[in-house]
């Protein structure tokens, strides 16, 4: 059994408080709008003993990652619409282990995978237009007390989609559920 740390973080943990040009800005719009599709290909036309089965030991199963990604990502483009309509407001955080926990964490992943999909489009649309000032704009999140710039927001949700993607991707890897065995 591989570290459980590198099972919680395939690609790390994300790093707060770094400077991001706008090229790496356009290269996280680029990941972000790639997920979904990305996402689909690889779960997508999985059975429910794969969907049902834990990425870790203790973690979520990858239904549940699925919708995670959802919830989160719905969360992410609602507080972008808030920094860039209001000055500097404060989002609703959410406990996501709990939402993990809820009646449609158990539905199939179909109806999460189209949200992605269509949230992506909207939400890589507003991205991709942001003007650097526009990048700056912020909001204060209450659970971790820190300010947050868009450009850090949009950092932070590439690594967000990457990080539960190599999720599904390496217990895929370890169990050899290969494309010529799904």
């Amino acid at each position: 059994m591989q570290d459980l740390e590198a099972l919680k973080y395939p690609i790390g943990d994300f790093v707060y408080g770094q400077s991001f040009s706008a090229d790496d800005t356009r290269q996280h719009i680029s990941a972000i709008d790639e997920l979904p599709i990305k996402l689909t290909e690889l779960v997508g036309k999985w059975g429910d003993d794969r969907l049902d089965t834990p990425y870790r030991p203790e973690g979520w199963t990858i239904r549940q990652l699925v919708h995670h990604i959802a919830d989160s990502h719905i969360n992410a483009y609602v507080r972008t619409k808030l920094a860039l309509t209001e000055s500097n407001p404060t989002i609703s955080p959410y406990e996501e282990g709990e939402w993990a926990k809820l009646p449609d964490s158990t539905l199939d992943i179909a109806p999460s995978l189209v949200i992605l999909r269509n949230l992506h489009q909207r939400w890589v649309t507003v991205l991709a237009a942001l003007t650097d000032v526009e990048l700056s704009r912020t909001y204060f999140h209450p659970g971790s007390q820190r300010t947050f710039t868009l450009r850090e927001v949009i950092a932070l949700y590439a690594w967000h989609g990457e990080h539960h993607y190599q999720h599904a991707f390496r217990l895929a890897q370890r169990n050899g559920w290969s494309e010529k065995n799904v």
